[in-house]
């Protein structure tokens, strides 16, 4: 499984590269808010960072944008920056026509804001490099989830879509965990996130238990 960090704060980006091998990032409007930064601006800079890798970094389109040939026309010019963009498109008609329309020129896409196996599968069909089912959204509003990246993975599989699923929005190390037993490719989660599930408190105590037998013992 791929780990992707989530955010376009850039001290955060290249810590995650350094410290934990990274694979690729997500961003969103968001995000990009949080930076403090321009989009085109802080998207630039992402984009140096990965600079010579093959790792995807997932730009979003105008989410204003409710016509399919304003995203080509948008996703085709954020393509332009950086060899690692992809495009990240709404699971909406025009979004799944623009994932479409981008996939026959060679452009990358994530359909974003997927909340249901059917979307998912949409996105499959269209031609999506990725797809990315939320979860932490469904779940804090009482929904289901782990059957749900259980049918997002039976689908692709089934059919031999190529499209990776990255599991979006994931919360804790559990749903991290769930994402990877279900056969998501990809967990995307923000820094305290993955921070949390690197942890554990019994980690801890047993280093601190080994340290005091080390204290104790002769080096020589």
């Amino acid at each position: 499984m791929k780990f992707f960090l989530d955010s376009a704060k850039t001290d955060e980006i290249e810590y995650a590269l350094d410290m934990w091998n990274i694979d690729g990032v997500t961003t969103n409007p968001r995000h990009v808010l949080v930076s403090g930064k321009p989009f085109l601006k802080v998207i630039a800079e992402i984009g140096e960072i990965f600079a010579g890798t093959d790792k995807p970094v997932s730009v979003e389109v105008n989410p204003h944008l409710d016509d399919w040939n304003e995203m080509v026309k948008e996703g085709k010019k954020l393509a332009a920056m950086s060899p690692n963009f992809v495009i990240k498109l709404p699971a909406t008609e025009p979004g799944f026509k623009a994932v479409y329309e981008l996939a026959a020129d060679g452009i990358k896409s994530n359909l974003t804001l997927a909340f249901s196996p059917a979307q998912a599968l949409q996105a499959m069909r269209m031609g999506a490099s990725y797809v990315s089912p939320f979860i932490g959204w469904k779940e804090a509003n009482g929904e289901e989830i782990t059957h749900f990246i259980d049918e997002v993975a039976a689908i692709r599989n089934n059919f031999g879509f190529e499209t990776e699923i990255i599991v979006a929005a994931a919360r804790n190390a559990r749903q991290i965990i769930n994402s990877a037993v279900s056969g998501a490719d990809i967990v995307t989660a923000g820094m305290p996130v993955f921070k949390d599930a690197f942890d554990h408190p019994y980690t801890g105590v047993g280093l601190g238990k080994f340290q005091s037998f080390w204290d104790e013992t002769p080096y020589e």
